[in-house]
């Protein structure tokens, strides 16, 4: 009889406990260019952001399991969307992220929302993402066009640089940064006097150098990134772009791409980012743990836009107790605030714009950068309610009013 108590005590007390903390599994796929013109930029370093983001969160959060996947879009929709397809059907892939072309991020976009996963852009730019090609499974982290058009735009017409001729990669990202800055010049005052469109990872820029001479634009405006914002500059500098008169406004500039110019090449150049890794003691510090995976090089708001997209879609994960559902967890991130080391504190608005800072640099001359990887000056802080295009002007059906 005293047994029989015994092992009711034992069964009454075991009711009493705390359950163990019921396993979540995600499952996470970085999609980017791994091999081409955006590689620096993205690619091998949003990886290598992503394995951050997964191991501190998972230090806090034991009972949270994440497999990561990677693969290479080639810069080619018809590629990405095959893969994600794939990953979202047999291989359990609840969030795709990064995806630095435009081109590939809409077509993704579309398939999250017809598959109800979840795709965060990091990596792609164009500001349809969150205006006319909302959907309720997309969240756009980093940057857009918008952005970028109304920060270094903007900046450079007020001081003086008021007629344009724009050098475009020939595809959505091209194509909306061009729009969106010609809307700033024209506002603010300023002409575009032309414009040629060049196919994407293009070597030789001789000829369209050679109409933006013609055109005697005050501004060269580069609607093109990666590889091909680099080469553009340096083909510039030997025709004499800029001992002519001239200027390049560099529309979309990353930290990789002034290490791979140098300053000699890049300085003076007036460029637009959310996040730079010689900002501040947080940035350093994440910085200097990146390059554990990535020695010599210098991470990008791409990639820091990866680590702090994935650190917010696993919390939303963790208040739902499940990733299954793509629109519930997008719904989620938008509820709560954000907050990391990387971007500190914001929000996610209705139509999926990830809405912080903004800051406008100059590239250093060579002389006043005092260790490696010192590539800017701040000349303004654009604040998070003027960084982003109004809710309302986007046309995103999500928004109602």
């Amino acid at each position: 009889m005293k047994q029989l108590l015994s092992l009711a005590a034992v069964g009454a007390a075991l009711a009493c406990a705390p359950a163990q903390a019921q396993q979540i599994n995600v499952k996470i796929g970085v999609m980017s260019d791994m091999s081409s013109l955006y590689s620096d930029l993205a690619g091998p370093g949003s990886t290598a952001a992503a394995k951050l983001a997964i191991a501190d969160f998972i230090k806090n959060n034991p009972n949270v399991k994440v497999d990561l996947v990677s693969a290479d879009h080639q810069n080619k929709a018809d590629v990405g969307s095959q893969v994600v397809n794939k990953w979202y059907d047999t291989e359990n892939v609840d969030l795709v992220i990064d995806v630095p072309n435009s081109g590939v991020a809409l077509a993704v976009s579309q398939i999250a929302a017809t598959k109800n996963k979840v795709f965060i852009v990091s990596g792609a730019a164009a500001s349809d993402l969150t205006g006319s090609k909302c959907n309720a499974n997309t969240v756009h982290w980093t940057y857009d066009t918008w952005m970028l058009a109304n920060g270094t735009g903007k900046a450079l017409v007020k001081t003086g640089g008021d007629s344009w001729f724009f050098l475009t990669a020939d595809y959505a990202f091209g194509h909306a940064l061009e729009r969106d800055t010609s809307a700033v010049v024209e506002a603010n005052g300023g002409k575009v006097l032309g414009k040629v469109r060049h196919p994407l990872n293009t070597n030789d820029f001789s000829s369209f150098l050679l109409q933006a001479q013609t055109s005697k634009a005050k501004i060269v405006g580069l609607a093109n990134a990666g590889g091909d914002t680099i080469n553009s500059i340096k083909a510039g500098a030997e025709f004499g772009i800029v001992k002519g008169g001239q200027k390049f406004a560099g529309l979309l500039v990353f930290a990789s791409d002034v290490a791979a110019m140098g300053l000699p090449t890049a300085q003076g150049l007036t460029l637009t980012e959310t996040w730079y890794w010689d900002a501040n003691d947080n940035n350093r510090a994440w910085t200097k743990r990146w390059q554990g995976e990535r020695p010599g090089k210098f991470p990008t708001m791409i990639q820091a836009g990866v680590y702090a997209g994935i650190t917010h879609y696993l919390k939303a994960v963790v208040a739902l107790k499940s990733a299954a559902d793509g629109k519930a967890v997008v719904a989620e991130m938008k509820k709560q605030p954000t907050d990391d080391p990387l971007f500190g504190k914001g929000t996610i608005r209705a139509d999926g714009r990830k809405v912080h800072d903004a800051y406008l640099f100059e590239v250093k001359a060579p002389g006043e950068s005092k260790h490696p990887g010192d590539f800017y000056k701040l000349r303004a802080t654009i604040p998070a309610a003027e960084a982003f295009r109004p809710l309302k002007d986007g046309g995103c059906p999500l928004v109602s009013g």
